[in-house]
């Protein structure tokens, strides 16, 4: 095969990595939506369903409006959730999987390593392409209507490259900030329950002290809220994802840090291992996140 017919098929496997991106970003962007959606209808159900109740006595065409709006918004909840079921969140961690496979296949190829230190590297990539589109067949009518984006191959021509492309963007760009807003998102959710909790404290105390049967019936809707809200942070596994994206971004470090100590011009079996590691530690976390994530 030519240099030119190399040249050819890695940009083609490229292109395709760019597609099946694309595709789980906007399957993530449905899931989210459906689940952010899904949090304010029922905090909204939580509201109208008390606010008719206590409404209802004194002004029933009102309460009855507020009841009806309280089970409209709850019957929404099934629809909404619809979007973000187990069968769209399979198919987008699995779409995101093909993406990320075949980003690793183009760094490992253009860095001759692995399965591609033959005589035959590009061969090799296009079967690899083929295997994992026919093992995402059922995924790819997700991906016909995307198109590649136009961005330039990696610069990857050696080893001193591939750890300033892959390596340290892969650390400063991706996994410390992912560490870091998973965790900002843990102490949000932390400090909503507390507030919460506080609500609940001095709605009980103001109740108590002065016999409002009224105030007492919202003390279960912060309650309802306060469960919902951890419902969702569950859902979206802010806490595990923060542990796993904090565990890789150390891995990473590790290997950069050895790297940086080495002395000399590694050797070529070196080099593969130190490649292959990097390539390794990439990989475990995808596939960590796929079965925490398909679990359920």
């Amino acid at each position: 095969m030519t240099q030119t017919s190399e040249d050819t098929v890695l940009r083609r496997v490229w292109d395709k990595q760019s597609v099946w991106s694309q595709a789980a970003n906007r399957s993530k962007t449905s899931v989210d939506r459906a689940r952010t959606a899904a949090l304010a209808v029922g905090v909204l159900t939580a509201v109208l369903a008390t606010a008719a109740a206590q409404t209802m006595p004194d002004h029933r065409t009102m309460g009855q409006l507020l009841a009806c709006a309280a089970a409209l918004a709850a019957g929404c909840t099934p629809l909404i959730m619809r979007s973000a079921g187990p069968e769209t969140v399979n198919a987008w961690i699995r779409t995101r999987a093909v993406s990320e496979a075949l980003k690793a296949e183009v760094y490992l190829y253009m860095t001759r390593t692995g399965v591609y230190g033959t005589a035959a590297p590009a061969i090799t990539l296009m079967e690899r392409l083929d295997q994992y589109q026919t093992d995402a067949a059922d995924l790819i009518p997700g991906t016909t209507s995307l198109t590649a984006a136009d961005r330039p191959l990696p610069n990857i021509t050696g080893l001193d490259s591939y750890v300033e492309h892959r390596l340290r963007r892969q650390l400063h760009t991706y996994y410390r900030p992912k560490a870091e807003l998973m965790q900002s998102r843990v102490r949000t959710v932390k400090r909503i329950e507390l507030l919460l909790g506080l609500l609940s404290a001095v709605l009980a105390a103001v109740s108590a002290g002065y016999a409002l049967q009224s105030v007492a019936s919202w003390i279960s809707v912060v309650a309802s809220i306060n469960a919902t809200v951890i419902a969702h942070a569950t859902a979206q596994r802010y806490a595990y994802q923060h542990l796993e994206f904090t565990r890789t971004a150390h891995e990473l470090e590790r290997l950069l840090g050895r790297w940086e100590q080495q002395q000399g011009e590694p050797s070529a079996h070196l080099a593969e291992e130190f490649v292959s590691d990097c390539e390794a530690v990439i990989s475990i976390q995808n596939e960590a996140w796929m079965i925490r994530w398909t679990r359920d």
